[in-house]
């Protein structure tokens, strides 16, 4: 979290307010600001809207249909680098609002954008399937695992740029505020990855988790105590006075490191003959106790309070659901099913409190709270929207997830097709020649990739236990 920090305060600092090239003649921004005060125009917003599809919505189903060697895998992402370069230039040909120059949106989508041409090119290399000779066959081993890093990498970039976006279209997150500023983004992220992680666990990696030998509240209680240890120092500017909020945050990060170790004391059975891991309520109690104290920050706007305690309910609502859910609904068990694959819808609660969470956190820092306070939206409306978001990207990974599971699979069935084919001895005829055509497994570029990401027992994968309900 350090480095996100870091990295953060780099790309928001921003040199002397400049207007851009394009605007032309004396800069409109008043001083102080970053932003002039026009409205934003059409072409921003088909700017906005068309990089939101590019990078939120097309690359990651395009990075999925990768994994799952789909021949979708191709199209998805021209399309999306196309979409991608257009709004590029798009967003650099607007006429309306004026934003400072190398502003930190402005800044990281130079790095988001060789990162696409460098991802371009990788893919094309290994499209063409270079093979022959040595040269090329040492070179296609190192690009091959470069297109695939950078390529799980972008949802995350993605992201990170989609919050810039916002930051340097409301021109916000400047001077004092940059601090605070930075705690909201990057903690209501982390809340909101935290769902997607624990719905990837739920939909298709409860078998890895049994099988790694340390359960889920080990995992969570770790990351819980290092990033308390972090927070400890960090929260408060050393050499200056202690203020309220100070005390508060400091005092978080202690007790996220002192419940995080006793999590993960608690995930062992110390006293089996055959020690075996243990489910235990540390990390939803850790998750209710900052809830709390987070409802009862004190603000100075009213709809910054209800903000605030709207974040908090949901994150005592993650807490206290999670518990229940180990306690009563799975009874400590790994999964509702021995083979990890059944769900109760209860389960799903805490997963969703914490997208709601994240979003609430997100869009409570001091500056957004002014802008809301001093427009006609009231705080019922505004905290109705921000869980309108929750539920669309709450759905979106859902999808993403499914997509995953579908072709995983279908790779493992074609794949116990074929063995079952070899083992008989023959082959129907014309069967060799539909494969490849009905075959999702048409994109061979990494055969490493056409593994599950989450492997069960014995090289199985995490599918296995419901691919006879679906398929038998």
């Amino acid at each position: 979290m350090r480095i996100a920090r870091l990295l953060f305060y780099g790309l928001a600092v921003v040199p002397a307010i400049t207007a851009h090239d394009h605007h032309g003649g004396e800069s409109k921004i008043p001083e102080g600001k970053t932003v002039s005060a026009e409205p934003l125009g059409t072409i921003m917003w088909i700017h906005i809207f068309i990089q939101m599809l590019a990078y939120g919505v097309v690359f990651p189903i395009g990075m999925i249909f990768g994994i799952g060697k789909s021949r979708w895998h191709v199209p998805t992402q021209i399309l999306g680098t196309a979409l991608a370069i257009a709004s590029f230039f798009l967003g650099h040909a607007h006429t309306d609002r004026e934003y400072t120059l190398n502003n930190v949106h402005a800044s990281f989508a130079w790095i988001l954008q060789i990162l696409l041409v460098a991802q371009v090119v990788l893919g094309l290399y290994l499209k063409a399937h270079w093979e022959k000779g040595r040269i090329n066959g040492r070179l296609r081993a190192l690009l091959r695992p470069c297109h695939s890093i950078i390529g799980k990498l972008m949802p995350i970039l993605s992201w990170t740029q989609m919050v810039f976006g916002g930051i340097a279209a409301l021109g916000i997150c400047q001077g004092e505020y940059l601090g605070q500023c930075v705690a909201h983004f990057i903690m209501g992220s982390a809340f909101i990855a935290y769902g997607i992680l624990l719905t990837i666990i739920l939909l298709v990696g409860q078998l890895w988790i049994r099988n790694s030998g340390r359960s889920q509240e080990f995992y969570d209680s770790a990351v819980i105590a290092i990033s308390g240890c972090i927070n400890t120092f960090t929260e408060h500017r050393w050499g200056t006075a202690w203020v309220r909020n100070d005390w508060q945050h400091t005092a978080i990060g202690i007790i996220w490191w002192c419940a995080g170790a006793v999590g993960m004391w608690l995930s062992w059975d110390y006293y089996s003959k055959k020690p075996k891991p243990k489910r235990n309520f540390i990390p939803g109690a850790v998750l209710f106790v900052t809830g709390w104290t987070m409802s009862a920050h004190p603000q100075e706007l009213m709809v910054s309070a209800a903000t605030h305690a709207a974040f908090g309910f949901a994150l005592m609502a993650a807490g206290v659901s999670r518990i229940v859910e180990i306690a009563f609904i799975l009874k400590d068990k790994h999964s509702i099913e021995e083979g990890g694959r059944g769900w109760s819808s209860f389960q799903f609660i805490p997963i969703f409190c914490l997208y709601a969470a994240g979003f609430l956190l997100m869009g409570a820092n001091a500056e957004q709270m002014a802008l809301i306070d001093a427009s006609s939206i009231d705080h019922v409306s505004y905290i109705l929207v921000l869980l309108s978001v929750a539920c669309i990207v709450f759905l979106f990974a859902n999808v993403i997830i499914y997509i995953y599971d579908h072709l995983a699979n279908a790779t493992e069935q074609n794949d116990n097709e074929n063995s079952k084919n070899n083992s008989q001895g023959h082959v129907e005829e014309g069967e060799y020649e539909l494969h490849g055509l009905i075959s999702e497994d048409n994109y061979d570029d990494d055969p490493d990739e056409s593994k599950p990401m989450l492997n069960g027992e014995e090289g199985g994968s995490s599918f296995e236990g419901s691919r006879a309900g679906r398929v038998g």
